[in-house]
């Protein structure tokens, strides 16, 4: 027997409670995982909350990311003992996830747990680091360089957000911080933003075209924020659009991509290719300050996390959540 959190839906609602699971309870799959450590990322709040239909089939473990420790396995890649990871790939939507004591998995969603995080240390990146590692490789890979300008972050006292200002600090960029919480200043300062904007000057419909300012951007809002993030990017300026806080729509005009060259790139996490993956999480090895860690996630258990996930919905969560599984 093991603990997890179970999504059930009777008569049309949802219900998220900690239950106790049996192994023969366990989706298919090649890796058997004894789990550590999970996170309580957007999605998951999603999906525990009902808030959005994110859960395709009941009953379902939430949870995007785990990390832990093979138990069993049937492919040759993996053996019992062997550290792993594991974000994304559906899990935690179509296929039981993180947020329980085990998890059976595919072997092609596995990657082995860098040797520099530990279980909890990775999660405290999660999802939300290695998209933001995908946002900054990208940007790197379109020709931003930390001397060509601004670097503006939306929602970024978010995991997105939090984990993309300390990777572009400290390579090197001049960060500028989009917040609708004034009392994170000092925190995103701490991080490495030089500069904070209100997220209320991007909130509802802009211009076309507005003042230049920012040689590329990380987007983890959408709509009216994205829209007037592209139409207040420089002349051949790149946004990475990563997420949908503020709503999936784009209310924009062609004006910044044929007039100003603006190139827009959309960074998919959940999916990418194992081979792009592995190298973000290497990136994350070499690039990521681990002391900035600290700041940015907070610990809680399995029963706790359901109690966050409707704070991390309405906006009053900073950072990541790290779940520990056992507790």
């Amino acid at each position: 027997m093991f603990n997890g959190i179970v999504i059930e839906q009777h008569d049309g609602k949802q219900r998220a409670s900690v239950q106790p699971l049996q192994d023969s309870q366990l989706p298919e799959g090649e890796v058997t995982v004894r789990v550590s450590h999970s996170t309580l990322n957007y999605k998951d709040a999603l999906a525990i909350t009902g808030a959005s239909p994110v859960v395709r089939n009941f009953p379902m473990v939430p949870g995007i990311d785990l990390a832990g420790v093979v138990e069993h396995s049937n492919d040759a890649r993996y053996q019992a003992g062997d550290a792993v990871l594991l974000n994304g790939w559906g899990v935690g939507e179509r296929h039981w996830g993180g947020l329980a004591q085990k998890a059976r998995l595919k072997a092609d969603w596995l990657i082995p747990l860098p040797e520099a995080f530990s279980p909890a240390q990775a999660m405290a990146i999660g999802t939300a680091g290695y998209t933001a590692m995908l946002c900054v490789m990208a940007l790197e890979e379109q020709g931003v360089t930390p001397g060509d300008g601004d670097i503006l972050v939306t929602g970024a006292a978010g995991g997105v957000g939090s984990v993309a200002i300390a990777l572009l600090a400290r390579l090197g960029y001049r960060v500028v911080a989009m917040t609708g919480r004034a009392g994170d200043s000092d925190y995103l300062t701490q991080l490495g933003a030089s500069e904070i904007v209100p997220r209320a000057d991007f909130a509802s419909a802009g211009r076309p075209l507005a003042k230049e300012r920012w040689a590329g951007a990380v987007d983890v809002a959408g709509s009216h924020v994205l829209a007037n993030v592209c139409a207040s990017t420089r002349y051949g300026g790149v946004v990475t659009a990563c997420g949908l806080a503020a709503g999936m729509d784009l209310p924009a005009t062609v004006a910044p991509f044929i007039l100003r060259g603006v190139r827009l790139i959309g960074i998919d996490s959940v999916m990418c290719p194992l081979a792009r993956r592995q190298q973000a999480w290497q990136r994350l090895a070499k690039d990521l300050d681990l002391a900035a860690l600290g700041s940015i996630g907070d610990e809680v258990g399995l029963q706790q996390s359901l109690e966050l996930a409707p704070e991390l919905l309405a906006g009053r969560v900073r950072g990541r959540i790290v779940v520990d599984v056992n507790r």
